[in-house]
């Protein structure tokens, strides 16, 4: 009998890391759980139980992070960077001292990283870093994981779109639900510095205002391709660094909330003006940013090397969520 593959997944409690330990484990994975509760492995034990559990893995999976469907208050702040950071440094030290490395590392990045797009779709090689807060947290996230040499060990940065199946996407259902799902649509706002930059090198400046009347742009991924593009990753041992997880056909603000209308059977879709817009983010306790900034992200890698999405265009996989989580 051959010995089953092992893998290691980091950050399993979210809905994404649940799904992805399912997954692998129909798929024949003995997967080992790595958190601030473990089961196997505890954030808090010694480094070299760390190492252990690594040690001779055939994959690695870093999800680790605070969720960022929060405000963002100092403490908010430190510890969403903090807990991405320091998680994937623990890793690449226990990666770098084990005696046999994981084959390959993937470690969760976000599509965020972009700039704010309206003009041309941003790309593993012709997209441009964004500046400000979540910028920054994704700058010092990937440079943790792509510090020094790892050469027995292949690693992909996920830089995943708005995830389809969670809770942003449980949140915009209800927004439509309610009766206010129209487009949100940006303008003048009270100056705050919640969105500074933030770690070694920090970028950005006052909060920006951008005019673009709900069409900005909404880059999205369902739940099962991101599954299903840790699978062709597996296989497809050419790819490395950062990788686009987006699907091919992203859409506009207005277009989201249309389909969310429409799945939830709500014909009335109050638009939001920031200004009511802040204060309702205010009692959900998150940010704005989540709708208003424009995501033109487009999965280049992915597509050259032959993935085939399974929900490619936004309608029927907002059909799916809705349906499934209602």
């Amino acid at each position: 009998m051959t010995e089953a593959k092992r893998a290691v997944v980091a950050g399993w409690t979210g809905f994404i890391g649940r799904a992805l330990v399912d997954d692998l484990a129909t798929r024949g994975y003995d997967v080992a759980r790595v958190g601030r509760g473990g089961p196997d492995v505890r954030w808090s034990d010694d480094p070299a139980a760390l190492r252990d559990v690594v040690d001779g893995a055939d994959l690695l999976v870093n999800l680790a992070g605070k969720s960022v469907g929060c405000r963002y208050t100092d403490p908010n702040r430190d510890e969403i960077l903090r807990s991405r950071v320091e998680t994937t440094r623990q890793l690449h030290d226990a990666v770098t001292t084990c005696a046999r490395p994981p084959r390959l590392w993937l470690n969760a990045s976000t599509a965020t990283i972009y700039r704010y797009a309206l003009d041309r779709p941003q790309t593993e090689d012709g997209g441009e870093l964004g500046a400000g807060f979540s910028v920054d947290v994704a700058r010092s996230w990937e440079h943790a994981f792509f510090a020094g040499p790892l050469p027995e060990t292949r690693r992909v940065a996920l830089r995943m779109a708005i995830v389809l199946g969670g809770p942003a996407s449980d949140m915009l259902a209800r927004l439509a639900r309610f009766g206010v799902g129209g487009p949100q649509l940006d303008g003048w706002w009270f100056q705050h510095h919640r969105y500074r930059g933030i770690g070694d090198s920090p970028t950005g400046g006052p909060v920006p205002v951008h005019h673009s009347d709900g069409r900005q742009k909404f880059s999205w991924i369902h739940v099962d391709d991101v599954l299903r593009a840790v699978r062709f990753l597996e296989q497809h041992e050419e790819i490395s660094g950062p990788v686009n997880l987006a699907a091919p056909h992203p859409v506009d603000n207005r277009t989201l909330m249309a389909e969310l209308r429409r799945a939830t059977r709500m014909p009335l879709g109050i638009p939001a003006p920031r200004w009511l817009l802040e204060p309702a983010v205010w009692v959900l306790r998150n940010e704005a940013e989540l709708v208003l900034k424009s995501r033109w992200v487009l999965p280049e890698r992915l597509t050259d090397a032959g993935f085939d999405f399974r929900w490619p265009a936004l309608a029927p996989a907002i059909d799916d969520v809705v349906r499934h989580r209602s």
